[in-house]
């Protein structure tokens, strides 16, 4: 099971080198947790580094078991039994299949040749599956990001293979959103035209038109790292948040995007207490205070928000977060690092000392 630490990270938020994280923290002055004027925080209930789960952002058990057997069994058969009773215009069968996607692709990286044969037998023993073609299509995906380099021949063959296996998971399910989504990454990594960008779109948002899962895959799209500019992302965040229904996840997008383009505007002397930041900050707690208790995105908004609460030192709403989320740190910004579940105990110690050198302590702190 130690294979599905990236399993939301890798096709959600893509395959992107953000090296601000493996470098100074921004001039924040760094708790050791192990020091002996360190706050503790297992006096909260929260679990030690060691116990924190890398592979997902928050709770899915139901995955967890189907995964365990598919890789134990070598059996498709649970997999496709999962995603055929899964929604198909919810966030929880796109989470899905990415997972099982990132499943066959670190196993076929850590047994070349034969590793995730289930996934091809699952493909040439009932072609005519739906799920079975989104997870191939999505494999395929990280495959090319994960394998090869951006613009190389092995890179565009892969993603047009990709793409063709997208539009037959398309026509096997004609309501289900995940194949466009899939074919969110390969837009940007062929390079896709704005025109032909907004084809692909229109069909994700006539079939889920406030998925988070999907306007976070366009966002990369947007970004300058890839066909746009910051502008753009940022009037696609606030667009897209401005248009969110009550209780929509969407609210937060703007964070993401700030998130997008740290390493471009992180010099910025006390970024995290510009307007710019602080009101990306207000709409992701308006979101995550508005949405419902199991929105199975609610935990990547907190994860990022967390992030972003320490930095400005707003120790309390930090630690808000941190109840709800801690014991699962599978998400951004955690798995950019190459320690995820220290990266994140780092920041968790920053509130927890915060939060105490301002009066703070575990009874005053709601759950």
């Amino acid at each position: 099971m130690e294979i599905l630490w990236f399993l939301f990270t890798v096709g959600l938020i893509g395959v992107i080198v953000v090296p601000w994280l493996r470098r100074r923290r921004d001039g924040i002055r760094l708790v050791d947790p192990g020091a002996p004027d360190a706050a503790d925080p297992s006096a909260y209930g929260f679990l030690r580094q060691e116990e924190l789960d890398v592979r997902m952002p928050g709770p899915d058990q139901d995955l967890v078991d189907v995964l365990d057997v598919v890789q134990r069994t070598q059996d498709w058969r649970a997999a496709s039994q999962l995603l055929a009773g899964t929604d198909r215009d919810g966030e929880v069968r796109w989470q899905r299949v990415q997972a099982f996607a990132g499943a066959a692709s670190l196993e076929l990286q850590q047994q070349p040749g034969t590793g995730g044969a289930w996934l091809r037998t699952w493909r040439a023993e009932q072609p005519k599956d739906p799920g079975g073609a989104a997870v191939h299509a999505e494999f395929l995906v990280q495959q090319a990001w994960r394998s090869s380099s951006a613009g190389t021949d092995d890179f565009r063959i892969i993603l047009e293979e990709a793409r063709t296996v997208c539009g037959e998971a398309a026509l096997l399910a004609p309501g289900d959103p995940v194949p466009y989504i899939i074919e969110l990454a390969v837009a940007r990594g062929l390079g896709y035209s704005h025109e032909q960008f907004d084809q692909v779109w229109a069909k994700i948002i006539d079939r889920a038109p406030h998925h988070m899962g999907a306007h976070l895959a366009a966002l990369h799209y947007w970004c300058e790292k890839w066909h746009g500019s910051r502008r753009d992302a940022d009037r696609f965040a606030t667009a897209a948040a401005a248009r969110a229904p009550q209780g929509s996840l969407l609210a937060a997008l703007p964070l993401f995007a700030v998130f997008e383009h740290l390493p471009e505007v992180a010099l910025v002397q006390d970024f995290y207490g510009t307007e710019v930041v602080s009101r990306a900050m207000q709409g992701a707690l308006y979101a995550v205070h508005s949405a419902r208790p199991d929105d199975p995105m609610l935990a990547h908004v907190r994860h990022l928000l967390i992030h972003f609460l320490v930095r400005a030192e707003r120790w309390a709403e930090a630690m808000h977060q941190l109840v709800h989320v801690d014991g699962h740190v599978g998400a951004l910004p955690w798995t950019l690092s190459e320690d995820p579940a220290a990266e994140y105990a780092i920041h968790r110690a920053l509130a927890v000392a915060g939060y105490e050198a301002n009066g703070g302590s575990p009874a005053t702190l709601p759950h």
